[in-house]
Parts: structure tokens; C-alpha cells; sequence
């Protein structure tokens, strides 16, 4: 089962600088949060505060070669989590015929806002990326991996950040 979300916040983790975009779904707000590269935060933001730049930059360049081709992003998804690894499909219809793609995530919900494309998460990815309650089995027992750990179980919805749109 697929659920449309929204991007609620893009912030920085604070342990390792990378940011991290939160979608929460429209039905009953369950947050799925995903680290992403500096360079498609910084598209995503730039299209929820509509930054436009004096040269297009990668996403809007794909914007505009595939208008020029007359296709057009009916939605994304993020359909699966393995290893660790988000995993997207990107949605295109043409005149002709309609076809997907794989796609990281980050890349997929940076072109989704250009085309103002929904974008959905499958319920799998949602239940495997929940933080876990109670006992959980910490499989990096490394000290590196136990900060990551007592990190992620002191984690709050208030330690993410917004953006004003």
C-alpha cells in the first residue's frame, strides 16, 4: 500500500553533518526520515523556497529537457529500504506511452517538487524504517555504533528542523 506524503523538514544531523529530509504521511503522520547528499539538500530546498538561480541548476536542467521532450513526472515513490538503502521510482508519462525509472530518493522528491508531482511512500519502507520501542539488538556494538544508537533512541519529532515555504 502506497501513502502520499509531504516534506515536513530538511535538517543536519548533528553527528555526522549530513542532512536529512522528513517525509510524514498525510493519512496519519508517521515520519520517515532519510539522509540525503549535500547537493540534492540543497536542490530540495531551493524548490520548497523557490530559488531560482541565474543558471539552471542539475534537477532544473532535467525539468527543462524533458518538457522540451513533452514529458512530464506524474509521481514518485519510494518503494523500497534494503541494507540500509533507500530505493525510488520515478514515474514519467509521454505522449505516447508511460514508463518509470529507478532513482535514488533524494533525486526522485527533488524532481517531484519541480513538477509538483506526489509523492509516496510504500508501506514497507515505512514499517522497516520506524525506530524500533523497547529492546532492540544494536548490531554494530562498536562505541561508534552504540552513539548511533542512543542518538537515534533519544530522537524527537522537535529536533527537526522546518522550512518556511
Amino acid at each position: 500500500m502506497l501513502h502520499k506524503v509531504n516534506i515536513t523538514g530538511l535538517t543536519m544531523d548533528p553527528t555526522s553533518n549530513t542532512p536529512i529530509i522528513i517525509l510524514k504521511t498525510e493519512d496519519d503522520e508517521q515520519a520517515v526520515p532519510i539522509w540525503i547528499g549535500l547537493l540534492e539538500a540543497t536542490s530540495i530546498a531551493s524548490a520548497l523556497q523557490n530559488i531560482k538561480y541565474e543558471r539552471p541548476m542539475t534537477h532544473d536542467l532535467f525539468k527543462n529537457f524533458s518538457e522540451s521532450l513533452e514529458i512530464s513526472i506524474s509521481k514518485v515513490e519510494v518503494c523500497d529500504l534494503r541494507d540500509n538503502t533507500f530505493f525510488a521510482r520515478i514515474y514519467f508519462v509521454a505522449k505516447d506511452r508511460s514508463f518509470d525509472m529507478d532513482a535514488r530518493p533524494s533525486d526522485a522528491i527533488a524532481l517531484a517538487l519541480r513538477f509538483q508531482a506526489p509523492i509516496y511512500v510504500d508501506d514497507s519502507v515505512i514499517q522497516h524504517s520506524k525506530l524500533r520501542e523497547g529492546n532492540v539488538e544494536v548490531a554494530d556494538t562498536s562505541e561508534e555504533g552504540k552513539k548511533w544508537a542512543d542518538y537515534l533512541d533519544k530522537l524527537s519529532s522537535e529536533d527537526f528542523g522546518k522550512y518556511k515555504v
